[in-house]
């Protein structure tokens, strides 16, 4: 069968295609884990933003798909049912999959007549997957495929839930990158890939979808695994990887291991960009950060979230960034963990949570005041109310949320008002704050990657000073008349694909790197 995987278009704020295109590692995953015999497409569409609805028709014309399978968060939500829309004008036969975070937290949303998937996915999708191209392929029932919403004519019938992959013995084959046809991932001009060494979190925090997906549970693939994860991207072009664990440092002395093996292995002469909790690194901060630095490792996500106790202990997030001494709790791990990493020559991009229920302007200003000493990179959010999540039922109960459009639940986006603040100036707060911190890390990037941005300093600043003129940037206009010109291109950004897109409307034209399929 010939199978057709899509990540949607739509970006974060905070990763702007000018800088950085990440490949959805999830499709490669899937791919890799379906029978040798089926052809694979894999498309991140984030990579022809521009050209989204021609892009997908060129695609669905050439390859010609059986299934069409799409990876959605909750934000993309519309994307998607835009795009289903699109495909079943050019392909009516093909079966359409969903999966994801937003169909396995909000199946019940794709069964509507705006989505209306074939086959919703809930939870991990390899082994499902397989399992339902297995039973197309020999037209057999799915009522045997665990974790799938299914449609029969007008009904949708729900199986019983898949238990997460304990990943160790070995049943998701390698990524297939091989299936991707298209190209341009980047970070700062260098390709980027994804690697996973382990799935999953024991942490509870209120704004967590991991969790209500899979559970708390934390398994890990086999180091041999990861090594070869890790050389079959650097074969491949890779020059930056980033590590997408939920929680690599949930298992120190493995971590640690992991690092070692990079190094002995001669896989350090890349870029590694990894997440990390605060308490872990405070609490190795002699061994784990030069071996990390060793390793390669340049930018360290941070799960800071808050700086204040009141907002760490509403987001559940007060135990990972605990300082701990002696067995006890001494106070917050964040900042040890900052200047640990720091003297190691790594950078910080510090993932802080503003807006929360009891949040005053001075609280707000604290936490940005914090992420100007402190962090390299801001990557500041506000509490937003993803399907089934603790922190959904909290706002939901207290009347806190304004803004139900899920297109804008995005994170930088403000959808819930404080008890103390309109939704509004929430998100104007970090907008004015947060240009300038930004560009205070343009020096660091411009040492390590200077051709890249000499020749593309302008988008990125255009970028991050977004709805600015010269008259906001000199005072002579109000910063927040500049605000509403950020918001409305920010919503112009987020119609990529048309309300009823023509299917084949500049079907002819498109980007010209779809050689595998003979187009171009």
């Amino acid at each position: 069968m010939r199978v057709l995987l899509l990540s949607m278009p739509d970006s974060f704020e905070h990763t702007p295609t000018v800088a950085m295109r990440m490949p959805n590692g999830a499709l490669a995953s899937l791919a890799g884990s379906l029978d040798r015999h089926h052809e694979v497409a894999i498309a991140d569409l984030v990579l022809v933003q521009s050209a989204v609805a021609p892009t997908v028709a060129r695609l669905v014309r050439t390859f010609e798909p059986d299934i069409v399978g799409l990876s959605v968060m909750t934000f993309q939500r519309r994307t998607a049912g835009r795009l289903i829309r699109l495909i079943r004008t050019l392909t009516p036969r093909a079966t359409i999959v969903a999966g994801g975070y937003d169909p396995s937290l909000a199946p019940e949303a794709y069964q509507s007549p705006e989505i209306a998937a074939d086959i919703i996915v809930r939870g991990e999708g390899e082994m499902a997957l397989r399992e339902v191209t297995r039973a197309l392929e020999a037209r057999t029932p799915l009522d045997a495929v665990r974790g799938i919403t299914y449609r029969v004519g007008d009904f949708y019938h729900t199986t019983p839930d898949r238990p997460v992959a304990t990943l160790a013995d070995g049943t998701l084959g390698l990524p297939d990158r091989g299936a991707r046809v298209l190209s341009g991932y980047t970070f700062l001009g260098r390709q980027v890939d994804i690697v996973e060494t382990s799935r999953g979190c024991t942490y509870d925090c209120a704004f967590c979808s991991i969790i209500e997906m899979r559970g708390r549970n934390f398994h890990r693939f086999t180091l041999d695994r990861v090594l070869d994860d890790i050389g079959d991207a650097r074969t491949r072009g890779a020059r930056t990887i980033f590590l997408v664990d939920d929680n690599i440092t949930l298992d120190v002395p493995r971590f640690k291991r992991l690092c070692e093996c990079i190094v002995e292995a001669g896989l350090d002469d890349v870029d590694y960009i990894v997440q990390a909790m605060t308490s872990p690194i405070a609490a190795n901060a002699e061994t784990l950060p030069p071996l990390m630095r060793r390793a390669g490792m340049r930018y360290v996500f941070l799960g800071i979230e808050n700086v204040l106790g009141d907002d760490l202990v509403f987001l559940k997030a007060s135990a990972k960034n605990a300082l701990r001494r002696g067995g006890r709790t001494v106070g917050n791990a964040t900042i040890d963990a900052i200047d640990a990493l720091h003297r190691h020559g790594m950078y910080v991009v510090g993932g802080l949570i503003v807006g929360n229920p009891d949040d005053t302007p001075e609280a707000i200003e604290a936490n940005l005041a914090f992420a100007r000493r402190y962090v390299d990179w801001p990557y500041i959010q506000h509490p937003t109310p993803y399907p089934r999540t603790p922190m959904s039922r909290d706002f939901e109960a207290d009347g806190l949320i304004v803004n139900r459009r899920l297109e804008e639940y995005d994170g930088t986006t403000a959808v819930v008002r404080s008890r103390h603040l309109p939704a509004y100036e929430i998100e104007y707060l970090r907008w004015r704050a947060e240009r300038w911190m930004k560009v205070r890390h343009f020096p660091a990037a411009l040492a390590h990657d200077p051709g890249f941005v000499i020749r593309h300093a302008g988008a990125m600043l255009g970028h991050t000073f977004r709805g600015c003129t010269w008259r906001t940037l000199v005072g002579l206009e109000s910063s927040r008349i500049a605000f509403e010109r950020y918001r409305a291109l920010r919503a112009g950004e987020r119609n990529l694909v048309p309300e009823e897109p023509d299917a084949m409307h500049d079907v002819a034209r498109g980007p010209a790197d779809l050689a595998p399929f003979g187009v171009g």
